[in-house]
């Protein structure tokens, strides 16, 4: 285009102005591309720096999402331990003591709340027939469990109070003499004032129960009676009473599967262990 116009152009004058009007036209042309180079490159340094901004800003964010979330987690623990005290704190603290010859048990206790054992269930002309009403369901559920399979257990004797043991420890030891202090409790030592603990039978054996260990009754205990919560607790060569067979105590399921993994005995343990599984007794 230039050249046309130069060719068009008469005389040195007109070829001077033309070339003035040229080099106008190219510095102009060389101005406005270093003034897009300076813009855009000013555009590229704002968006560097918006750019650096914003990773700032999500930084301090995540840094603030973190303090929100580390806080969080410490209401949620603070939130659960709080729980945790409170059902402690409404969970009766007896339930799992070590109590014969070991802790007593006032005349004054009684479980928070009993309830009757299904008649169907007991023994004819049992006198013994209450147990701890939140205990019951896994009894209930045990022994259900035992006759479907053809298991016809029985309960001889569950809940009896500080009189009620005095009364019977009295008449053995007039029979027994000190001789009763192998086979049965003085009153507070008893697991039977807890309402957890009670004696088995079968039809069969009615209330003489002392060769309970050879009633098939017995080998279904052995085998199930975890699955339920209820323990054995006076096994043979015990340090506490003659072994009884027929006397089992509810201390909740998670701690009587410890027992029967590990192959321990309920009074084998400390009693801080023991403890533990007070809060989950009946979980």
């Amino acid at each position: 285009m230039f050249n046309r116009f130069y060719k068009k152009l008469d005389g040195w004058p007109a070829r001077i102005i033309g070339l003035g009007l040229i080099s106008l036209i190219a510095f102009y042309a060389f101005k406005t591309y270093d003034s897009v180079e300076a813009e855009k490159a000013r555009l590229l340094s704002d968006l560097e720096s918006a750019h650096s901004l914003q990773y700032d800003l999500i930084k301090q964010l995540q840094a603030k999402e973190g303090v929100i979330n580390n806080f969080q987690g410490q209401i949620g623990q603070i939130s659960s331990t709080v729980g945790t005290l409170e059902k402690l704190s409404q969970t009766d603290k007896e339930l799992l003591k070590k109590y014969s010859k070991i802790y007593f048990l006032n005349e004054n206790y009684i479980p928070a709340t009993l309830t009757d054992i299904d008649e169907k269930y007991l023994l004819e002309n049992s006198k013994n027939f209450m147990m701890h009403a939140k205990a019951w369901p896994y009894l209930r559920s045990l022994l259900e469990a035992a006759h479907r399979e053809g298991i016809n257990l029985l309960v001889a004797s569950a809940y009896r109070s500080f009189g009620t043991q005095t009364v019977l420890k009295s008449g053995y030891n007039v029979t027994f003499g000190s001789g009763a202090n192998a086979f049965s409790a003085d009153q507070g030592y008893s697991e039977h004032q807890l309402g957890t603990a009670l004696d088995f039978t079968t039809k069969k054996l009615g209330p003489a129960f002392s060769t309970f260990a050879s009633e098939p009754a017995y080998k279904w205990l052995t085998d199930n009676a975890y699955k339920y919560g209820f323990i054995l607790s006076y096994p043979e060569n015990n340090g506490y009473y003659k072994f009884e067979p027929w006397h089992w105590r509810f201390v909740g399921i998670a701690l009587a599967k410890t027992l029967r993994n590990e192959n321990k005995y309920f009074y084998d343990l400390d009693q801080r262990d023991i403890d533990k599984y007070l809060i989950n007794i009946f979980d």
